[in-house]
């Protein structure tokens, strides 16, 4: 069992950590994958994980050959994801409000860093009732590079007003791991479509299961 650590904040992935997202949004495209003989795309899929719409076209495009149709293919996967979500609604990761209510309790500063555009990111959290829990917001659009650079983590902590070294960031994909160890900070990684690797369990201070299993591990650092 690992001790508490003590930590100025924690800074959250949101798809894939708050919600179960990026599950939802491969349902869409491989169903388009079948439905237009593209052969298995989890492959590629999981390479833009983490990533910002410019990289993710970049490398959807590469696979397709073709940007206009990657356009195409974007808009109707798009489209089939607010059916699903607009119907069942978003799904939430086990854990999320136990884990956010703890660290208002122990009035620990929270965080966003989501490659997702602001506008996006500022919806989903307020349809979801998570938008009040977090001190700062940092969504794809404000930063030049997406993860795995650490731009976003850089931004967010600069924001926080705290130095990245004293925060812990905590991620589902191997590009969001990437970019907050470059950023210099502590990072947790709660698996969701990639399974832990060896780079992965070197970069972590902790791999858990899900976000309840991280309830114990944080206390209040004196900034």
């Amino acid at each position: 069992m690992i001790s508490p650590i003590k930590i100025a904040a924690v800074v959250f992935d949101m798809d894939g950590v708050i919600f179960d997202s990026e599950n939802l949004c491969l349902k869409c495209w491989r169903e388009i994958a079948i439905e237009n003989d593209l052969g298995d795309i989890t492959e590629e899929f999981m390479k833009c994980t983490g990533t910002n719409k410019e990289l993710t076209r970049q490398i959807m495009t590469d696979f397709l050959g073709d940007g206009q149709l990657y356009d195409r293919f974007e808009a109707e996967a798009s489209r089939r994801f607010h059916i699903y979500a607009d119907r069942d609604g978003l799904p939430v990761k086990k854990g999320v409000k136990n884990l956010l209510d703890s660290l208002r309790d122990r009035q620990i500063p929270t965080a966003l860093a989501s490659s997702s555009r602001l506008a996006t990111v500022e919806s989903e959290l307020k349809t979801a009732g998570f938008y009040e829990y977090f001190d700062v917001i940092t969504g794809g659009d404000m930063v030049d590079k997406s993860k795995p650079e650490p731009d976003i983590y850089l931004k967010t902590c600069e924001r926080l007003g705290l130095e990245p070294d004293k925060c812990v960031a905590v991620e589902d994909s191997y590009n969001g791991i990437r970019s907050a160890y470059a950023a210099g900070m502590k990072t947790v990684m709660v698996p969701d479509l990639l399974p832990p690797t060896d780079e992965m369990r070197q970069k972590s201070i902790i791999i858990a299961e899900d976000l309840d299993k991280l309830i114990p591990l944080f206390e209040r650092a004196d900034t």
